[in-house]
C-alpha cells in the first residue's frame, strides 16, 4: 500500500506554545470560501468596519469571548475578512494558581470547534498560521497589517 502523504508540520519545533508572549495567528476558512462578510461588502474608509455575514458575527462574538474564557490570554487586536482572520494574541504569564496556561494550538481548537458547532458544519481550513511576535517593531507592523488589511482586500494574497 503506499504510504499517504504527510502534512508538514508548521510550528516551531521544541517552542513552547503555551509560553508568554506575543503571537501573530491566520485562520481560513475551507476552500477560501468567502462566508464572513456579506455578500459584494466591501470596505469603505480606514477604520470603518465591514459588513459581516451571521458567520462573521458569530466570529466576531466568539473572538470576543476568548479574553474571559481565560484569564491570562488577550486578544489584542483582530480582523474578520472575507475568508480568513487575522489575530494578535497575547499569552501572559500565569498568577500561580495551579492552572495550566492554555496553548495557541488549544485556544484555536477551541475557537473553531465552538463556530462549527454553532452554525452546524465546520468551515474551516485544517491548521493556522501562527508568527512569534519577537520585537516591538514586528507588533507595530503587523498590527498595522491587521488594521489596514480590509482596504487591501483586492491585493491580499488569500482574495479570490
Amino acid at each position: 500500500m503506499d504510504e499517504l502523504p504527510r502534512r508538514k508540520n508548521i510550528r516551531l519545533k521544541n517552542y513552547d506554545y503555551s509560553q508568554a508572549g506575543y503571537y501573530f495567528i491566520t485562520i481560513c476558512s475551507k476552500d477560501k470560501k468567502s462566508l464572513f462578510w456579506e455578500v459584494g461588502a466591501t470596505c469603505g474608509r480606514q477604520f470603518e468596519r465591514p459588513p459581516l455575514s451571521n458567520i462573521g458575527e458569530i466570529i466576531d462574538l466568539e473572538i470576543n469571548k476568548i479574553n474571559s474564557i481565560y484569564e491570562n490570554v488577550e486578544i489584542n487586536k483582530y480582523v474578520i475578512m472575507p475568508n480568513h482572520i487575522h489575530m494578535i494574541i497575547i499569552l501572559y504569564n500565569g498568577n500561580g494558581r495551579s492552572k495550566t496556561v492554555p496553548t495557541i494550538s488549544l485556544i484555536i481548537q477551541q475557537f473553531k470547534g465552538s463556530i462549527s458547532k454553532q452554525i452546524g458544519f465546520s468551515l474551516w481550513q485544517k491548521s493556522f498560521y501562527d508568527h512569534i511576535i519577537r520585537n516591538e517593531q514586528e507588533y507595530q507592523e503587523i498590527w498595522n497589517y491587521i488594521e489596514t488589511n480590509p482596504l487591501k482586500w483586492e491585493d491580499d494574497k488569500y482574495y479570490i
